[in-house]
């Protein structure tokens, strides 16, 4: 395996940095009742928080010193256009409902985008403590003062397969159908993990994530540690997924291959 360059670590240590500095914001918000909460929408439900805004400010503010020629595509502000070719992707707080209801399985993400796809990403668990990393030749979870290796599943059949989502209902009646098509021959299905999910099959403990809906800071950080760690993301028609829409994550090749069949049908 290559050794990461010298810009390479120096990217990926801004990209710890942020998610440093994104931690104590999140766990100073994280199940307490004064949130700061409001409702994007006027006829529907999407939350966003002072945690939401607070981080990502917190981030911007970092590589504005540290990288102020690389651009920002954020959920919560603004797009900065890129001088340098690289693009930071961040979602301050991927999951707001889960974080709300107290249910540890929310994240920050981060990605780095080198103007072709996402080329390293972090999902983090401030409560948990977890960060999943992927990319420049690394794919490893952080925790608890060690280091272990990301890899994801080698599991051959949908049989076999443990699949996520995070809304029962997954999209519009038609994504939700082609969904249930393909958990309907899958071992097990659960709901409700938000990108922790995403973290979960790098980790080698599921097999399949499918959504739809999906923004570019929502997928573009779980891509990059997934890719990383054998894993392949897509979207629903095997192409390009970095910009969000309906989104395939698979463990292996094979499954991926399966799901996307199923799903062809719809």
């Amino acid at each position: 395996m290559q050794e990461p360059s010298q810009l390479q670590i120096e990217l990926m240590t801004v990209a710890h940095e942020l998610a440093d500095a994104a931690r104590p914001i999140a766990l100073r918000y994280f199940r307490k009742s004064a949130q700061g909460l409001e409702n994007k929408l006027s006829d529907g439900f999407d939350p966003v928080t002072l945690a939401d805004r607070e981080i990502e400010q917190a981030m911007r503010d970092i590589l504005t010193v540290q990288r102020p020629d690389d651009g920002i595509l954020g959920e919560e502000f603004p797009d900065i256009p890129s001088k340098s070719g690289l693009t930071w992707v961040l979602d301050p707080i991927d999951g707001t409902r889960g974080f709300i209801s107290g249910t540890p399985t929310w994240g920050v993400l981060i990605a780095i985008n080198d103007g072709d796809a996402p080329v390293f990403g972090i999902v983090d668990q401030p409560f948990t403590g977890e960060r999943y990393c992927g990319g420049f030749g690394t794919a490893l979870l952080r925790h608890a003062g060690r280091e272990m290796p990301l890899e994801t599943r080698q599991t051959t059949t949908l049989s076999e397969s443990v699949i996520f989502t995070t809304f029962p209902e997954v999209g519009s009646t038609q994504e939700g159908d082609a969904f249930h098509a393909v958990a309907e021959q899958c071992k097990l299905t659960r709901y409700g993990m938000d990108c922790y999910a995403y973290a979960l099959l790098a980790a080698g403990q599921v097999d399949l994530v499918i959504e739809a809906g999906l923004n570019a800071y929502d997928i573009q950080g779980p891509l990059a540690v997934i890719a990383a760690a054998g894993g392949i993301v897509t979207d629903w028609q095997g192409g390009d997924a970095q910009h969000g829409g309906r989104v395939i994550a698979a463990a292996n090749a094979t499954i991926h291959a399966q799901a996307l069949e199923i799903l062809a049908r719809y």
